[in-house]
């Protein structure tokens, strides 16, 4: 890079390097995904083909990036585990979660048309994302218990709830129903 008298703006730039020798965990998380599955008229309440979308950004996440060792998906969610001797990027966070979750996200307009060749993409999606850090096996075990119990659950309401839906309930009379 050239040397100019505005290189001093680099050291407003704060150091978010993540611990060394920790677990790190990207979960990236479809923002509004609710509308966009409604707007995309997906199939409820698992659309076969977004979760195939969605496995399929993940993989090409991987290919990419070589310290990921395990990617755990539910839902419009992917969580992706790196390695604890990770130093990708120098281990800086924004790097790291702005790079997977790009990357993610560009998969998903990308290879939308393979996956749904009859829907137009109406509007592009988006996609959050955020680091944690796991000290150890346990609390990374931990964390996808969590997420797989999270899957569960939820998995087990919507199933119950487009049912009820599917045989004539409206939206609002199956969440009674299984309020109770």
């Amino acid at each position: 890079m050239a040397k100019s008298k505005y290189e001093y703006v680099k050291k407003f730039e704060r150091n978010d390097s993540l611990l060394p020798n920790t677990w790190l965990v990207i979960r990236v998380d479809g923002r509004g995904f609710h509308k966009f599955s409604d707007k995309h008229g997906f199939v409820k309440p698992n659309d076969q083909k977004a979760l195939e979308l969605m496995n399929k950004c993940a993989e090409n996440v991987m290919n990419d990036f070589r310290d990921i060792v395990l990617a755990y998906g539910q839902s419009d969610e992917y969580s992706f585990v790196l390695k604890k001797e990770c130093s990708l990027y120098d281990r800086r966070e924004t790097k790291i979660v702005s790079t997977i979750v790009s990357l993610f996200t560009s998969n998903y307009v990308f290879n939308w048309n393979k996956y749904f060749p009859d829907k137009e993409l109406l509007y592009p999606p988006s996609f959050d994302g955020r680091v944690v850090q796991y000290p150890d096996d346990n609390n990374l075990r931990d964390y996808l218990s969590w997420r797989q119990t999270d899957c569960h659950i939820n998995n087990l309401y919507n199933t119950c709830f487009w049912a009820l839906v599917h045989s004539g309930k409206t939206e609002t009379e199956a969440e009674n129903v299984l309020r109770v």
